[in-house]
């Protein structure tokens, strides 16, 4: 073999064991039926051609608004829903490319937190039930093994040993969110997407929830695709932040250059909405004119640049890739921030 191919593949391989997770132009499209006979009579682009990668032990961030694709990705990801196209590599694997066997055995690896801490969870079940149902099926252990193993992951969550015999109805939102992460950690999983895990709770228990999932990252060496709508949650939780519109990244940076330096117009938007804990601090709010577009009918070339108060001819006209902006990868999908010389200044206007 030449040296130069040996190079390549070696390279290859670092990289795989450098990103756990890679997806590749991922795309999610579900058919719209119509008429007596249910022909497709056009396709809902919930995904289209998403990818990024995230490191082993490190958090991905996910952010967008309601309908964008979020939860749509983390399902594909897990293949809890087809994929149209593209590819998810996991450790070096194609996930799209496994057998049912071999897919089984890859679930003991990667779990999914839901987001509603009161609908994921069974209420005719016990905690117990709850959380031990996967061990039955995967690990086979006896009754006390399994009793003994999910007391152990109700306590490494913060929750007494004593509630195996309760049902749901009798915890709180954060306590049901907690068995519910519980659950996820029963199999020893090295990925979790955590899909808006305390969108559903109080302020002051959220902050809870994030402080014991980054605890557990820390000590279980965890890697998370963190999928939120709230960009303070996600500041504090991520390593890596992508920003989704319309089934696309339009954003991809480190936290710490997107939150200091965001460039995208529609991620400027979102920074803006976020709330300050000093009032009394003017801040200028960028205000979205118009709707999110239809999925199912998106604007041609830039999908944001009907929303855009920089928008020109050639955004309509063009489909916008992620191009490189700035230090440590971040990108954005934009060709005015990607040049320079035409790089946008001022506010847009219509802000308050």
């Amino acid at each position: 073999m030449k040296p130069k191919t040996m190079n390549l593949i070696a390279s290859k391989m670092i990289a795989l064991q450098r990103n756990l997770v890679e997806v590749i132009n991922l795309k999610t499209h579900f058919p719209v039926r119509k008429g007596m006979l249910r022909r497709v009579a056009g396709w809902v682009k919930a995904v289209d051609g998403v990818s990024f990668h995230i490191p082993a032990g490190k958090t991905l961030g996910l952010v967008g608004e309601s309908g964008c694709g979020k939860t749509t990705v983390g399902r594909t990801i897990l293949r809890l829903i087809p994929a149209t196209d593209g590819s998810v590599m996991y450790s070096g694997r194609d996930v799209f490319a496994l057998r049912s066997e071999q897919m089984r055995l890859l679930r003991r690896r990667m779990q999914l937190v839901f987001q509603d801490p009161y609908g994921s969870l069974n209420p005719r079940l016990t905690v117990e039930h709850i959380v031990g149902e996967a061990i039955a099926v995967h690990e086979g252990l006896s009754a006390r093994q399994r009793r003994d193993r999910v007391a152990a992951l109700l306590e490494k969550v913060g929750l007494a040993s004593n509630h195996l015999r309760r049902y749901p109805h009798e915890f709180s939102g954060g306590q049901r969110q907690r068995i519910g992460i519980a659950r996820a950690l029963a199999l020893g999983p090295q990925f979790i997407v955590c899909d808006e895990p305390v969108s559903a709770l109080d302020v002051s228990i959220q902050s809870q929830i994030v402080n014991l999932l980054k605890d557990l990252q820390a000590d279980m060496g965890l890697t998370y695709l963190f999928i939120a709508h709230d960009l303070a949650v996600v500041e504090h939780i991520s390593d890596y932040v992508a920003v989704m519109y319309l089934g696309r990244i339009v954003e991809y940076a480190s936290r710490d250059q997107l939150y200091a330096n965001p460039l995208h117009p529609y991620t400027r938007a979102l920074m803006s909405a976020i709330p300050r804990p000093e009032p009394k601090r003017r801040r200028e709010r960028i205000v979205l004119a118009g709707e999110v577009p239809s999925p199912s009918n998106p604007p041609s070339g830039c999908a944001f640049h009907p929303r855009c108060a920089f928008a020109e001819p050639r955004c309509a006209e063009e489909a916008q890739q992620l191009l490189p902006v700035g230090p440590a990868g971040h990108t954005a999908a934009c060709w005015k921030v990607a040049q320079p010389d035409t790089r946008y200044c001022p506010e847009p206007q219509g802000t308050i």
